[in-house]
Protein backbone atom coordinates (compact mmCIF):
# COMPACT_ATOMS: atom_id res chain seq x y z
CA UNK A 1 0.00 0.00 0.00
CA UNK A 2 1.09 3.53 -0.71
CA UNK A 3 2.50 5.41 2.34
CA UNK A 4 -0.08 7.60 4.02
CA UNK A 5 -0.39 11.12 2.69
CA UNK A 6 -1.36 13.32 5.63
CA UNK A 7 -2.87 16.77 6.13
CA UNK A 8 -4.88 17.03 2.93
CA UNK A 9 -7.78 19.48 3.04
CA UNK A 10 -10.97 18.78 1.11
CA UNK A 11 -12.52 22.19 0.46
CA UNK A 12 -16.21 21.65 -0.14
CA UNK A 13 -17.22 25.19 -1.08
CA UNK A 14 -20.92 24.49 -1.62
CA UNK A 15 -23.87 25.03 0.68
CA UNK A 16 -26.12 22.17 1.77
CA UNK A 17 -28.85 23.68 -0.40
CA UNK A 18 -26.63 23.70 -3.49
CA UNK A 19 -25.76 20.02 -2.94
CA UNK A 20 -29.42 19.17 -2.41
CA UNK A 21 -30.42 20.97 -5.62
CA UNK A 22 -27.75 19.33 -7.77
CA UNK A 23 -26.85 15.74 -6.88
CA UNK A 24 -23.89 15.98 -9.31
CA UNK A 25 -21.83 17.67 -6.57
CA UNK A 26 -22.81 15.03 -4.03
CA UNK A 27 -21.55 12.37 -6.46
CA UNK A 28 -18.21 14.17 -6.70
CA UNK A 29 -17.92 14.55 -2.91
CA UNK A 30 -18.61 10.86 -2.25
CA UNK A 31 -16.23 9.78 -5.02
CA UNK A 32 -13.39 11.95 -3.68
CA UNK A 33 -13.91 10.58 -0.16
CA UNK A 34 -13.91 6.97 -1.41
CA UNK A 35 -10.81 7.38 -3.61
CA UNK A 36 -8.92 9.21 -0.85
CA UNK A 37 -9.39 6.21 1.47
CA UNK A 38 -8.37 3.84 -1.30
CA UNK A 39 -5.16 5.84 -1.89
CA UNK A 40 -4.34 6.15 1.84
CA UNK A 41 -4.91 9.92 1.87
CA UNK A 42 -5.84 11.51 5.19
CA UNK A 43 -8.59 13.87 4.13
CA UNK A 44 -10.22 16.51 6.34
CA UNK A 45 -13.30 18.29 5.00
CA UNK A 46 -13.78 22.05 5.35
CA UNK A 47 -17.04 23.70 4.29
CA UNK A 48 -17.78 27.13 2.90
CA UNK A 49 -19.75 27.97 6.05
CA UNK A 50 -16.55 27.57 8.13
CA UNK A 51 -14.63 30.07 6.01
CA UNK A 52 -11.20 29.90 4.39
CA UNK A 53 -9.35 30.80 7.62
CA UNK A 54 -10.55 27.54 9.21
CA UNK A 55 -8.03 25.67 7.04
CA UNK A 56 -4.87 24.88 9.04
CA UNK A 57 -1.63 26.48 7.90
CA UNK A 58 0.20 23.12 7.91
CA UNK A 59 -1.76 21.40 5.12
CA UNK A 60 0.28 19.48 2.55
CA UNK A 61 -2.26 20.06 -0.21
CA UNK A 62 -5.94 20.31 -1.03
CA UNK A 63 -8.72 19.16 -3.32
CA UNK A 64 -11.44 21.74 -3.91
CA UNK A 65 -14.99 21.94 -5.31
CA UNK A 66 -17.09 25.08 -5.65
CA UNK A 67 -16.63 28.80 -6.18
CA UNK A 68 -13.67 30.65 -4.66
CA UNK A 69 -13.03 34.39 -4.46
CA UNK A 70 -9.70 36.00 -5.42
CA UNK A 71 -8.99 36.62 -1.73
CA UNK A 72 -9.59 32.96 -0.89
CA UNK A 73 -7.34 31.83 -3.73
CA UNK A 74 -4.60 34.22 -2.55
CA UNK A 75 -4.90 32.77 0.96
CA UNK A 76 -4.56 29.21 -0.40
CA UNK A 77 -1.42 30.19 -2.33
CA UNK A 78 0.18 31.19 0.98
CA UNK A 79 -0.55 27.75 2.44
CA UNK A 80 0.53 25.32 -0.30
CA UNK A 81 1.38 24.98 -3.98
CA UNK A 82 -0.23 21.52 -4.11
CA UNK A 83 -3.90 21.86 -4.96
CA UNK A 84 -6.45 20.46 -7.40
CA UNK A 85 -9.79 21.99 -8.36
CA UNK A 86 -12.52 19.60 -9.51
CA UNK A 87 -15.14 20.75 -12.07
CA UNK A 88 -13.66 24.29 -12.28
CA UNK A 89 -10.30 25.96 -12.95
CA UNK A 90 -10.32 29.24 -11.00
CA UNK A 91 -6.52 29.56 -10.69
CA UNK A 92 -4.91 27.74 -13.67
CA UNK A 93 -1.57 29.55 -13.28
CA UNK A 94 -0.99 28.07 -9.82
CA UNK A 95 -3.15 24.97 -9.33
CA UNK A 96 -4.10 21.82 -11.21
CA UNK A 97 -7.66 21.27 -12.30
CA UNK A 98 -9.84 18.58 -13.86
CA UNK A 99 -13.16 19.45 -15.43
CA UNK A 100 -15.61 18.43 -18.13
CA UNK A 101 -15.34 20.01 -21.57
CA UNK A 102 -18.51 22.13 -21.34
CA UNK A 103 -17.68 24.05 -24.51
CA UNK A 104 -17.38 20.93 -26.65
CA UNK A 105 -20.47 19.34 -25.07
CA UNK A 106 -22.49 22.45 -25.98
CA UNK A 107 -21.23 22.34 -29.58
CA UNK A 108 -22.02 18.65 -29.89
CA UNK A 109 -25.56 19.08 -28.51
CA UNK A 110 -26.27 21.82 -31.06
CA UNK A 111 -24.76 19.76 -33.90
CA UNK A 112 -26.93 16.79 -32.85
CA UNK A 113 -30.08 18.92 -33.09
CA UNK A 114 -29.07 20.44 -36.43
CA UNK A 115 -28.34 16.97 -37.84
CA UNK A 116 -31.88 16.00 -36.79
CA UNK A 117 -33.26 18.94 -38.78
CA UNK A 118 -33.88 21.41 -35.95
CA UNK A 119 -33.39 25.11 -36.72
CA UNK A 120 -35.32 26.53 -33.75
CA UNK A 121 -33.08 25.65 -30.80
CA UNK A 122 -33.51 27.03 -27.29
CA UNK A 123 -31.37 27.10 -24.16
CA UNK A 124 -32.40 26.76 -20.51
CA UNK A 125 -29.70 27.09 -17.88
CA UNK A 126 -28.27 28.61 -14.74
CA UNK A 127 -25.88 31.48 -14.06
CA UNK A 128 -22.34 31.57 -12.72
CA UNK A 129 -22.19 33.33 -9.35
CA UNK A 130 -19.02 35.42 -9.14
CA UNK A 131 -17.71 35.24 -5.53
CA UNK A 132 -15.71 38.47 -6.00
CA UNK A 133 -18.60 40.69 -7.08
CA UNK A 134 -21.46 38.67 -5.52
CA UNK A 135 -23.16 39.07 -8.92
CA UNK A 136 -24.61 36.49 -11.30
CA UNK A 137 -22.86 36.21 -14.68
CA UNK A 138 -23.51 34.31 -17.88
CA UNK A 139 -22.50 30.66 -17.60
CA UNK A 140 -19.91 29.25 -20.04
CA UNK A 141 -22.55 26.98 -21.61
CA UNK A 142 -24.83 29.89 -22.44
CA UNK A 143 -21.93 31.96 -23.80
CA UNK A 144 -20.88 29.12 -26.11
CA UNK A 145 -24.50 28.39 -27.10
CA UNK A 146 -24.95 32.01 -28.20
CA UNK A 147 -21.67 32.20 -30.14
CA UNK A 148 -22.06 28.83 -31.83
CA UNK A 149 -25.63 29.44 -33.02
CA UNK A 150 -24.80 33.00 -34.05
CA UNK A 151 -22.05 31.67 -36.32
CA UNK A 152 -24.63 29.37 -37.91
CA UNK A 153 -27.19 32.22 -38.24
CA UNK A 154 -29.61 30.30 -36.03
CA UNK A 155 -29.50 32.35 -32.82
CA UNK A 156 -32.84 33.59 -31.49
CA UNK A 157 -32.52 35.56 -28.24
CA UNK A 158 -36.17 34.86 -27.40
CA UNK A 159 -35.32 31.16 -27.02
CA UNK A 160 -32.80 31.68 -24.18
CA UNK A 161 -33.86 31.43 -20.53
CA UNK A 162 -31.60 31.38 -17.48
CA UNK A 163 -31.47 32.22 -13.80
CA UNK A 164 -29.05 31.52 -10.97
CA UNK A 165 -29.93 28.07 -9.67
CA UNK A 166 -29.14 24.74 -11.36
CA UNK A 167 -32.20 23.16 -9.74
CA UNK A 168 -35.43 21.32 -10.57
CA UNK A 169 -37.45 24.31 -9.34
CA UNK A 170 -35.45 26.64 -11.59
CA UNK A 171 -36.04 24.42 -14.63
CA UNK A 172 -39.77 24.24 -13.90
CA UNK A 173 -39.98 28.03 -13.56
CA UNK A 174 -37.94 28.77 -16.69
CA UNK A 175 -39.82 26.31 -18.91
CA UNK A 176 -43.12 27.77 -17.72
CA UNK A 177 -41.75 31.21 -18.57
CA UNK A 178 -40.84 29.95 -22.06
CA UNK A 179 -44.32 28.44 -22.52
CA UNK A 180 -46.06 31.64 -21.38
CA UNK A 181 -43.89 33.98 -23.46
CA UNK A 182 -43.62 31.92 -26.64
CA UNK A 183 -46.86 29.91 -26.74
CA UNK A 184 -47.07 28.07 -30.08
CA UNK A 185 -43.69 29.54 -31.07
CA UNK A 186 -41.82 27.36 -28.55
CA UNK A 187 -38.62 26.08 -30.20
CA UNK A 188 -38.53 22.48 -31.37
CA UNK A 189 -35.42 21.65 -29.33
CA UNK A 190 -33.78 22.74 -26.07
CA UNK A 191 -30.24 22.28 -24.82
CA UNK A 192 -30.49 22.31 -21.01
CA UNK A 193 -27.40 23.14 -18.91
CA UNK A 194 -27.82 20.39 -16.26
CA UNK A 195 -30.03 17.40 -15.50
CA UNK A 196 -31.86 18.86 -12.46
CA UNK A 197 -32.97 21.82 -14.60
CA UNK A 198 -34.09 19.40 -17.33
CA UNK A 199 -36.20 17.42 -14.84
CA UNK A 200 -38.08 20.63 -13.98
CA UNK A 201 -38.45 21.46 -17.70
CA UNK A 202 -40.00 18.07 -18.44
CA UNK A 203 -42.37 18.52 -15.49
CA UNK A 204 -43.62 21.82 -16.92
CA UNK A 205 -44.02 20.40 -20.43
CA UNK A 206 -45.81 17.27 -19.18
CA UNK A 207 -48.28 19.35 -17.17
CA UNK A 208 -49.64 21.12 -20.25
CA UNK A 209 -49.37 18.10 -22.54
CA UNK A 210 -46.48 19.23 -24.76
CA UNK A 211 -45.17 16.01 -26.32
CA UNK A 212 -41.48 15.24 -25.80
CA UNK A 213 -39.80 14.58 -28.21
CA UNK A 214 -42.56 14.88 -30.86
CA UNK A 215 -43.07 18.62 -30.28
CA UNK A 216 -39.98 19.52 -28.21
CA UNK A 217 -36.71 17.57 -28.09
CA UNK A 218 -34.35 17.93 -25.14
CA UNK A 219 -30.69 17.22 -24.40
CA UNK A 220 -29.09 17.82 -21.00
CA UNK A 221 -25.81 16.96 -19.30
CA UNK A 222 -24.40 15.13 -16.23
CA UNK A 223 -26.35 11.81 -16.46
CA UNK A 224 -27.46 11.73 -12.83
CA UNK A 225 -29.33 8.53 -11.89
CA UNK A 226 -32.85 9.98 -12.05
CA UNK A 227 -32.54 10.74 -15.80
CA UNK A 228 -33.25 7.07 -16.62
CA UNK A 229 -36.56 7.04 -14.76
CA UNK A 230 -38.30 10.33 -15.58
CA UNK A 231 -40.88 10.56 -18.36
CA UNK A 232 -39.58 10.47 -20.98
CA UNK A 233 -36.09 9.24 -20.00
CA UNK A 234 -33.62 12.03 -20.69
CA UNK A 235 -30.98 12.16 -23.42
CA UNK A 236 -27.91 13.55 -21.69
CA UNK A 237 -24.13 13.85 -21.89
CA UNK A 238 -22.62 11.61 -19.22
CA UNK A 239 -19.99 13.37 -17.11
CA UNK A 240 -17.82 10.58 -15.69
CA UNK A 241 -17.48 11.75 -12.07
CA UNK A 242 -15.39 8.70 -11.15
CA UNK A 243 -12.85 9.48 -13.88
CA UNK A 244 -12.81 13.17 -12.94
CA UNK A 245 -12.16 12.41 -9.26
CA UNK A 246 -9.62 9.69 -10.06
CA UNK A 247 -7.66 12.23 -12.12
CA UNK A 248 -7.88 14.75 -9.28
CA UNK A 249 -6.37 12.28 -6.81
CA UNK A 250 -3.63 11.34 -9.28
CA UNK A 251 -2.78 14.99 -9.94
CA UNK A 252 -2.51 15.69 -6.20
CA UNK A 253 -0.24 12.69 -5.61
CA UNK A 254 1.99 13.72 -8.51
CA UNK A 255 2.41 17.11 -6.89
CA UNK A 256 3.09 15.84 -3.38
CA UNK A 257 4.99 12.58 -3.93
CA UNK A 258 6.63 13.12 -7.33
CA UNK A 259 7.20 16.85 -6.68
CA UNK A 260 5.85 17.87 -10.09
CA UNK A 261 6.12 21.65 -10.41
CA UNK A 262 4.40 22.41 -13.70
CA UNK A 263 0.64 23.05 -13.53
CA UNK A 264 -1.73 20.66 -15.32
CA UNK A 265 -5.26 21.22 -16.58
CA UNK A 266 -7.17 18.06 -17.51
CA UNK A 267 -10.32 18.46 -19.63
CA UNK A 268 -12.52 15.39 -19.95
CA UNK A 269 -14.88 14.55 -22.80
CA UNK A 270 -18.38 13.15 -22.33
CA UNK A 271 -20.46 10.42 -23.97
CA UNK A 272 -23.97 11.12 -25.22
CA UNK A 273 -26.52 8.75 -23.70
CA UNK A 274 -29.45 8.73 -26.12
CA UNK A 275 -32.82 8.10 -24.49
CA UNK A 276 -36.38 9.07 -25.38
CA UNK A 277 -36.30 12.87 -25.04
CA UNK A 278 -34.75 13.28 -28.54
Amino acid sequence: MQPQVKNIAFLYWLTDKEELEDVYFKQIRLEIETLAKKNNIELTTYKITEGIKSIPTNIEGFIAIGGFSSKELAYLRKLTSCGVFVDTAPDPDHYDSVRPDLIRITERAIDFFIDKGHTEIGFIGGNYHNPDTDEDEMDIRERKFRRYLENKNLLNEEYIFSKRRFSVASGYELMNQAINELGDNLPTAFFVAADPIAVGCLQALNEIGVAVPDRVSMISMNNISVTKYISPPLTTYAIDTHEMCKNAIELLLERIIEKRRIVKTVILGANLIIRKST
